[in-house]
């Protein structure tokens, strides 16, 4: 569903995205009512986001301390706050951490933000969760928005995560990473084995045509 949705770049989709995405837009899961801004990551053409918080939605979040690295509308750090988790929302957008705060305060959940480009500027500490849902598609970003769709032509996005994640989890953490089968996942696994991480596959669902799959993060 992701390369449909990188497609509107092309002139047929472009005054229908230009419209579509120019407004705010609401985005609901359950008990959370979201607001998804301008230039920020919208999730509501993607179903990561929905399996994500299906996942969550399972696990006892309870004075959990939970990372989600790459917040874009924070809809999910809400969520994970309203289940009672510690959570700290990160993103490189300042825009998204602008509006991670306003889903927070909608919410009336408390959620800490932190402008960092992966775990650059996030004190080191353990956490009980780790939330990833990465740009995958092998091309250089011209922008802090396209960032939220393109790792770099040499999937630099995925050498520098698989290279400063470790001292952030432990064998008793669940770092959680969505993928699609749209995107190089052998060549991925390949570049998380070369910093002795193997990305464990824990669930698999399909639609719209498109296979979507949750990996944990485990320390080789």
């Amino acid at each position: 569903m992701r390369k449909i949705i990188t497609k509107i770049i092309h002139p047929f989709l472009r005054i229908f995205a230009k419209y579509y995405f120019s407004k705010p837009r609401k985005y609901n899961y359950k008990n959370i009512g979201g607001i998804v801004n301008p230039k920020v990551f919208h999730p509501q053409f993607t179903i990561s986001t929905k399996i994500l918080l299906d996942y969550l939605n399972k696990e006892n979040l309870v004075n959990k301390t939970l990372l989600e690295l790459g917040c874009g509308s924070g809809i999910i750090s809400a969520f994970s706050a309203y289940q009672k988790a510690k959570v700290t929302a990160s993103d490189i957008n300042v825009l998204a951490l602008e509006n991670t705060q306003l889903n927070a305060k909608k919410n009336n959940v408390e959620i800490k933000t932190i402008d960092s480009n992966l775990f650059q500027e996030i004190p080191l500490q353990l956490f009980d969760y780790i939330i990833i849902n990465p740009p995958y598609y092998p091309r250089i970003p011209k922008n802090d928005i396209e960032k939220a769709w393109y790792c770099g032509n040499e999937f630099e996005y995925f050498k520098d995560l698989f290279s400063t994640i470790q001292p952030y989890f432990n064998n008793t953490s669940k770092v959680i990473m969505i993928l699609s089968e749209d995107c190089e996942i052998e060549i991925i696994r390949d570049i998380a084995a070369n910093n002795k991480i193997i990305l464990e596959q824990i669930f698999e669902t399909k639609k719209w045509g498109e296979k979507n799959y949750l990996f944990q993060l485990k320390s080789i």
